[in-house]
């Protein structure tokens, strides 16, 4: 538990246990897990429990359209230790190929639910992306939220790959639990895929807009559009500058109807 002092040599033995097997659904040579909300929960903090550097991306239509169009967003997504189906999309994909996957796992929750057990467990955070002045009024509120958590570093998200050292050291030298990033999916998935091993931190997810509507400067979807799976509509309704990247929605249903028996298959990679 963070909180006492853990030797190299008991960080050692931690990551040396063996990494439970999570049942997946290949997509496209992307393995998404069919794990529902509590057991991807008990999945995090046991990689927390055994400070085993674990990547989650929470991975959508859009971003798997992006992947088959671009190697490096397919490389981080296929490589990722943990890639759970956040869109309605993926979950219809899953469904429709004969694999369902047991829920939705929404990225916000599961930020959220990592904090709830961050709580009664004492974890540590580190913030990672946006502006300070949305990222510290996020720290704040999520301070408040969660007073058990301890929210150890933020750093903005505006930054060039020549200084990715020096945030990297920051973040290696506050050493928590939880590495958040709010980087925009292109950026912050491949951002983290490339350090992820220099990070060295147990748990580490992108978390797009989230902190956003967390500071209070983005509304998320009524609970009702949630439930039905148009979180995405909504989002169109406040940004409407989105309705390019949302015209990979329809391209990818289309994509796994004409490509049903062969979306499972193994994929060449790119």
């Amino acid at each position: 538990m963070k909180g006492m002092t853990v030797t190299v040599h008991e960080k050692r033995q931690a990551q040396a246990a063996p990494v439970p097997e999570v049942p997946v659904v290949p997509m496209y040579g992307m393995s998404f897990s069919r794990m529902n909300m509590k057991d991807t929960v008990r999945y995090l903090t046991e990689a927390i429990e055994q400070r085993r550097t674990t990547q989650v991306i929470t991975g959508n239509p859009i971003m798997i359209m992006t992947a088959l169009e671009n190697p490096v967003f397919h490389r981080a997504m296929r490589e990722a230790e943990l890639l759970v189906p956040d869109g309605a999309g993926a979950v219809w994909a899953a469904n429709y190929v004969g694999m369902p996957v047991a829920e939705r796992v929404a990225g916000f929750d599961l930020l959220h639910e990592l904090l709830h057990v961050g709580e009664q467990k004492r974890w540590s955070v580190f913030l990672l992306g946006t502006t300070q002045e949305v990222i510290d009024e996020a720290a704040d509120r999520l301070k408040r939220q969660y007073p058990l958590v301890r929210f150890i570093g933020t750093h903005h998200g505006f930054f060039g790959d020549d200084e990715d050292a020096e945030v990297i050291a920051k973040i290696r030298e506050a050493d928590p639990d939880m590495l958040f990033v709010a980087r925009g999916v292109h950026n912050q998935e491949p951002w983290i895929a490339k350090h992820k091993q220099a990070l060295g931190v147990p748990v580490m997810m992108g978390i797009g807009g989230s902190l956003d509507v967390i500071a209070g400067k983005l509304k998320r979807a009524p609970l009702f559009m949630q439930r039905l799976g148009l979180e995405w509509l909504y989002r169109l309704m406040l940004q409407p500058s989105r309705i390019g990247r949302m015209l990979a929605l329809p391209k990818f249903v289309i994509k796994v109807m004409r490509d049903r028996e062969n979306v499972t298959k193994e994929y060449p990679t790119p």
